[in-house]
């Protein structure tokens, strides 16, 4: 690629992926079991923004688009953002592109949070479940990613700091107990105890409403727009952690507010839809490919490309097999499974795994 298209590309990259989510998010409005035409979306968005149009839309069009399908459409804008943007952070952080956001145990914590909620929900926890009802599994798999990853912080911490090797093996090594414990508890449940939590641990926004949204699409946004604010320490962090020091950055107060970020975006987004793999790992990559390690530029493009790719996933979703609905875990994970591999041949053939 040559200079002058290269700069091309970067100019451009973010207006052309604004474009494309406006496109899309107008899709996702339009397309389901009661057909929506595109420029009646757009008359219902204007209208509930109260800027009217002179487009005609019936009462029934006009409750698909803003009751049902926009909660949708905007927790999948804004958990692939999150979980994209967190992946490329710990991709940066980590010195490795093959980094995700399951490597600190924010997402098996989440996991074990929702799996004990839905197996012990009739026991131990009928209690918190008649005060909180369908809040509880949510705020359980919030609590459990949070509490996890903050646990492999603390582990992670000596003297000197917190490694990045370090906190890396105890992420692995947290995650693995989170895992027995989902699977002990997925060993305990009944038959429709593990029909629930096989959907749940698959990923799906098909339980999208505007109350569900709340706290979650808060927290969400939040890590979607102050991790880019780490972008000059994640570009010196690319050439080593003695020489982003010597360049004048904290490099614990750097690593504890990604953490902290990357704990808040991701258990947020988990807790609303689900286990959803390999976003937070293909999207920055995609990006990365394209723009370079620029963490000004790839931070605010795998947010806007991780919300067009799980949008047009999810629509892929609930259009293939309808009137039913594919998990959506299952659709990432057939793209995101031979791009994996793809990447592992790729840098096997480099020698190195590391960026």
């Amino acid at each position: 690629m040559s200079s002058h298209s290269g700069t091309l590309l970067h100019r451009l990259l973010l207006p052309v992926l604004v474009l494309t989510l406006l496109v899309v998010v107008v899709l996702a409005l339009a397309v389901g079991a009661v057909p929506v035409p595109m420029h009646k979306v757009v008359g219902v968005l204007l209208s509930g923004a109260g800027l009217p149009l002179d487009m005609e839309f019936t009462s029934t069009e006009a409750a698909v688009v803003q009751n049902i399908r926009l909660p949708r459409v905007l927790m999948g804008l804004l958990v692939g953002g999150s979980l994209a943007v967190c992946g490329a952070a710990l991709q940066g952080l980590f010195r490795n592109p093959l980094a995700d956001p399951a490597l600190v145990g924010v997402s098996s914590g989440a996991a074990l949070g929702a799996v004990s909620v839905i197996v012990l929900s009739q026991g131990i926890l009928q209690p918190l479940a008649q005060l909180l009802g369908l809040y509880l599994l949510p705020l359980a798999a919030f609590i459990g990613g949070v509490v996890t990853t903050l646990i492999v912080y603390r582990l992670a911490q000596s003297e000197r700091g917190v490694p990045v090797a370090t906190l890396l093996l105890a992420g692995i090594a947290i995650g693995a107990l989170s895992g027995a414990g989902t699977g002990l508890l997925t060993y305990l449940s009944d038959d429709f105890q593990l029909r629930t939590l096989t959907f749940w641990t698959m990923g799906s926004l098909g339980g999208a409403t505007w109350s569900k949204l709340g706290v979650a699409a808060v927290l969400m946004l939040l890590s979607i727009m102050l991790i880019p604010t780490q972008a000059r320490a994640l570009n010196a962090i690319l050439l080593g952690e003695s020489e982003a020091m010597h360049l004048g950055f904290d490099l614990e107060r750097v690593k504890r507010r990604l953490i902290v970020l990357v704990a808040l975006g991701v258990g947020a987004a988990v807790s609303v839809s689900g286990i959803i793999g390999f976003l937070g790992l293909v999207t920055p990559h995609l990006i990365r490919l394209l723009v370079g390690p620029d963490h000004r530029q790839l931070l605010p493009a795998s947010a806007l490309a991780g919300a067009i790719l799980l949008l047009l996933a999810d629509l892929f979703a609930r259009t293939v097999v309808a009137p039913s609905e594919l998990p959506i875990g299952i659709v990432t994970a057939l793209v995101g499974g031979p791009f994996f591999l793809w990447l592992l041949i790729r840098f096997r053939n480099q020698g190195s795994v590391a960026a």
